[in-house]
């Protein structure tokens, strides 16, 4: 096997780098002929050297497009790392019968985990998440062409050309102006700053274990007077209360009317009554 592909087997592009680009572009391009034989003996034979080598040798590929996403500030060996992830199920998955070569099949591959890495580590709060706005994400930092914001003709122009609403590349152009803020705040933030640390602001009143202790409580003691005031109902009124209010499926006067063989406003008065029982006796 050649030498140069034992020698890129081992690495990493997050060990060393340099050493590792100059590994993978000194291994040889395939030729079209050398590529279809491998690719015809990974997809009928499952030849798991033949997929190596069809990795191997498209490794350059991976970092040329990796470089063009090193503007989100993100580490290129980690980049070229995810696009090799992207590689390896493009090769996994091509088809030598299509009469396409390798590189424009994978392309798609390696720019999909690339993306999708880019997503999860760019900010803390995701940026992006239905399709119109990843659009957005990827192409609306190379579409403004000064850092002032887009005037409205700018906005339409990209919003036309990316297939998308002229309020959505407004939302995106925010989302990309702003920044993460840490939840509390710095050690060596000053009194006077620091109260603007989310942590200060944002107290879940609800995990207080008192409150909810209290409020249990008070539930409890709720529930436990309604039921002493529906046992003093007589039975008819028990039911209107529980039928009106109580029951999963909601009576009407009508229907109650119906079922006691009396008025929709007997039913009412009945309703009124009985309510205002209950209601003294909880409050008793």
């Amino acid at each position: 096997m050649n030498k140069n592909l034992q020698t890129v087997d081992w690495m990493s592009p997050g060990a060393n780098l340099t050493t590792y680009m100059q590994g993978v572009n000194a291994v040889a391009v395939l030729s079209a002929e050398e590529e279809k034989a491998l690719a015809e003996d990974l997809y009928y034979r499952e030849d798991l050297d033949a997929a190596r080598r069809l990795v191997l040798s498209h490794l350059r590929f991976v970092v040329h497009i990796a470089r063009s996403y090193n503007g989100y500030g993100l580490p290129l060996g980690d980049l070229i790392q995810e696009g090799n992830v992207g590689l390896m199920k493009a090769v996994k998955r091509f088809n030598p019968e299509k009469g396409v070569r390798l590189v424009s099949f994978a392309v798609h591959w390696v720019k999909a985990e690339i993306h999708e890495y880019v997503l999860r580590n760019w900010r803390i709060v995701k940026v992006a998440t239905t399709k119109a706005q990843r659009k957005l994400f990827f192409n609306l930092r190379g579409a403004k062409k000064r850092l002032a914001w887009l005037t409205n003709d700018e906005a339409k122009a990209i919003a036309d050309d990316l297939g998308v609403e002229v309020n959505q590349v407004r939302e995106m152009e925010q989302r990309l102006s702003a920044r993460d803020s840490a939840f509390d705040a710095p050690t060596d933030e000053d009194d006077e700053s620091a109260y603007q640390a989310p942590a200060l602001y944002l107290e879940d009143k609800s995990a207080d274990p008192a409150l909810q202790i209290e409020q249990e409580d008070s539930e409890r003691d709720s529930y436990g007077r309604m039921a002493e005031a529906l046992d003093e109902l007589d039975e008819r009124s028990r039911d209107i209360i529980h039928s009106r209010w109580l029951g999963e499926d909601k009576a009407t006067l009508h229907d109650l009317a119906d079922k006691y063989s009396v008025s929709a406003e007997r039913i009412r008065q009945l309703e009124q009554n009985a309510m205002k029982k209950v209601r003294a006796i909880m409050e008793a």
